[in-house]
């Protein structure tokens, strides 16, 4: 009877160690669960699924606050599983913050997310303009029955530095330069020799015989007298030809 109450007790110590879940895999804090639950009675699906997505990480299970992007958001980003851990990380504050803790951090002030190289810059102008890095909070205090989880809405993504900041300008960037074509030498023109009027210039056409012919003169001469010297020059012609005849 006493050996079988001993293997009886080293069954039962067997079939506990069994039940419970190995020391270096941590297993969802009742806190989570109740943070999700109240995440998708606001209708934040798809962070939900991105929680359930991501590995166990001691950094969700308490003592955090979430920022979540509105469904409609989420749904345009296309993200690797390998990415979500680190989209949590920057969407999450390592400490349990209602909004009214946050409304009352200065303006300006840097306070760190989750992941240690990802800041988040305060920026307020009363409740309805709270600004994380230039996201708004639209949807404060949604998760607020677990005691160490606080979750808001927020109305998009928080980008990583790289996104957030874009490269400057290049500030010595400058447009080709307009080189100005300096102006081409003036070449001297040769002096032109003047010429009388009455002599051609050198190189110029001989005169044809149609200039030596006394009908071409008569006509030339014809246009550049006037009227009375016109009617002189019919008259010296009529003169002319009457002594051809004759002396024919």
């Amino acid at each position: 009877m006493e050996a079988f109450t001993t293997l009886l007790v080293l069954l039962m110590k067997v079939l506990v160690c069994a039940a419970s879940p190995p020391p270096d895999i941590p297993s969802t804090s009742q806190d989570l669960v109740v943070a999700t639950d109240e995440m998708a009675r606001a209708n934040y699906f798809s962070f939900v699924m991105l929680i359930n997505m991501s590995p166990l990480d001691q950094r969700f299970q308490g003592n955090v606050t979430f920022l979540m992007p509105k469904d409609r958001i989420l749904s345009k980003i296309r993200m690797h599983q390998n990415a979500v851990s680190d989209f949590l990380l920057r969407h999450s504050i390592p400490s349990p913050l209602l909004f009214d803790h946050l409304r009352h951090i200065p303006p300006g002030s840097l306070i760190p997310s989750s992941d240690p190289d990802y800041m988040l810059n305060i920026s307020n102008k009363g409740r309805k303009s709270f600004f994380l890095n230039n996201v708004k909070i639209s949807s404060p205090d949604l998760c607020t029955a677990g005691s160490s989880i606080r979750c808001h809405g927020i109305d998009g993504v928080l980008l990583v530095a790289t996104d957030r900041n874009p490269l400057p300008a290049c500030s010595n960037s400058t447009s080709p330069a307009v080189v100005a074509t300096p102006p081409s030498p003036s070449l001297p023109f040769p002096d032109i020799p003047s010429f009388p009027s009455s002599a051609p210039p050198p190189g110029a056409a001989a005169p044809t015989d149609q200039e030596h012919n006394p009908k071409h003169s008569a006509s030339s001469q014809l246009e550049s007298l006037s009227l009375g010297g016109l009617l002189r020059f019919l008259a010296t012609s009529i003169l002319v030809l009457n002594a051809r005849v004759l002396s024919i």
